[in-house]
Order: structure tokens, then sequence, then C-alpha cells
């Protein structure tokens, strides 16, 4: 029973991993940029979780709805401020604003907050579920980020699909200039983008303090880098393919604490990203694509 447990809670923290990936391959597929300021935007959404639950006293859903606006926000700002002039840019050049953006979160945060970590106050009630006479028990924080997880990627795919804003987002991504010419607000469009990832950042701090609850101005580093791993992993640009590399990533990542070793579990993470980069560089479900010459 015991590897059905560890089995179990690698697939729920890979479902916090799949909500984080989906900013990254969101923004990727359409922007064509890598955003590393998204760990960091989980962690500002964790700290308005905190701060409306735990100081404001609103429940919980009404806190996640707050901090959903409030890195809406934020994250439509970011791309406005630090990477809409940087349009034409090179990818080094919007690589290194993105980590310069990550660096001033957490010290923002750091200049906020303080450097102590804080106790999080689990935004989940739901009871935990026992299986086989108790031997395995599914916490409600578990059950709630793979349910929650899930409706996310319907929900997303659905989105762009059957909804206007959803097809200019597949235009954009395909051919901005083509998009452009047909029509499509493509500044709008990668806004909208940058919008969407953003709620969903918060949606992944407050899973993922709600499971491991401490919080500090770092709390979103290695999940970001993690959640990357798992976009890669998956097929960057696929939302489908976020969530089965999140999933996988976090299954790989508990086995590997309770099977090989706890200090060697992030370094297998990340040698995984190495052996997929090796032999299959698109990722499961990433399309290969042609570049005119």
């Amino acid at each position: 029973m015991g590897f059905l447990s560890n089995l179990i809670n690698g697939i729920s923290l890979g479902s916090i991993y799949a909500v984080i990936a989906l900013g990254y391959t969101m923004v990727y597929g359409i922007a064509k940029m890598l955003n590393f300021a998204h760990g960091d935007v989980i962690m500002i959404g964790a700290y308005v979780v905190y701060l409306a639950g735990s100081k404001a006293g609103l429940p919980p859903v009404a806190a996640v709805l707050v901090a959903m606006v409030a890195c809406t926000a934020l994250g439509v700002s970011i791309e406005k401020i630090a990477y809409k002039p940087l349009r034409q840019a090179t990818s080094l050049a919007v690589l290194i604003t993105a980590i310069g953006v990550s660096y001033f979160l957490q010290n923002i945060a750091l200049v906020i907050f303080g450097a102590n970590p804080v106790n999080f106050k689990s935004v989940v009630s739901i009871p935990a579920i026992k299986l086989f006479d108790g031997q395995v028990v599914i916490s409600g924080e578990t059950s709630t980020a793979i349910v929650v997880s899930l409706i996310i990627v319907i929900a997303l795919s659905l989105f762009i699909k059957k909804t206007k804003s959803g097809r200019a987002m597949l235009a954009v991504s395909e051919d901005k200039g083509a998009a452009q010419l047909m029509g499509v607000n493509v500044n709008r469009t990668i806004s909208l983008t940058f919008a969407i990832g953003s709620a969903l950042a918060a949606i992944a701090g407050a899973l993922l303090c709600s499971a491991y609850p401490i919080l500090s101005n770092t709390t979103g580093a290695m999940p970001g880098i993690k959640a990357f791993v798992a976009a890669v992993f998956g097929g960057i640009g696929s939302i489908p393919g976020a969530m089965i590399g999140g999933i996988l990533i976090g299954v790989i990542e508990i086995l590997g604490r309770a099977y090989i070793s706890t200090q060697l579990a992030d370094a297998i993470v990340f040698g995984v990203l190495i052996l997929v980069l090796m032999f299959k560089p698109t990722g499961i479900l990433g399309k290969k694509i042609s570049e005119k010459v």
C-alpha cells in the first residue's frame, strides 16, 4: 500500500505542476517566449490568498478569487511593461528580462513580507478519503489538486477550440503576421494569454501552499522550474502535454524521494529533462515545426 500512497501523492503534486506548466506552455505557444517569472507570480498569488484569508478573514474561495484578480493584473502589467517593448527583440534579451522580473518580484516580496516564512492555512476543507480499511489515506488537498487540474485542462481546451478568443490564440501561435492580416489583435491576444496564465498561477499557489504549508519569497522558484520541465516533457505549447508532463514529473519526484534518495529527487527530475531533450526534444505531445529558410 505504500507504493499506492506514494503514487497518489505523486499524481497530486504532478497536478499542481500541471497547473503551473499551463502558464508556461500557453505563453510559449502563443508569444514564443519563456516567462521565467511565472513561478514568482505563483508566490505572489499565495501571499494574496494568505492575506485575504488569514488576515482579512475572507472565505477560502473568496480569497482565491481575490488572488486570481491580483495575479491577472500583475501578469498583464508585467507583459505590458517588461515584455511588450521586446516583441521584436532577440530571445536572449527576453529571457534575461524574464529572469530580471523574477528576481524583482522575489525581492519585492522579501521587502514587504520579510525573510521569515509564514505558515499558510490550507484553503481546502474537504475531508480525507480512506481506502482499504484506512491503509491508504487521500487528503483533501490531494483530491482537490487532482480534480481542479482536470477541470482547468478541460476548460482551457474547450476555450481554445470553441471561443473566438481561443481561435485567435491558435492563429497567433501559428503565424503572428498572418493572424494580424486577418484582423486578429495580436497584442490583445498575448495580453489575454498572460492574464489567463497568471490567474492559473494564483490557483496553483493556493494548491501548492495548501499541500506544503510554508510560504516565503522563494516558494515559487523551484516549483516553477519543475513545472517548466513538465511543460518541456509533455511538449511545450500543448495543453494536454502540460497535464501529462506535470503528472509524470510529480510521480517521478515522489517515487524518487521514497525509493531512491530524498537528496537526489530533484536531480532525477532534471535528469529526465536532459533525457527528453536528447531523445525527443519536442516532448511527448510536441509537434516538430519546419522552419522556412
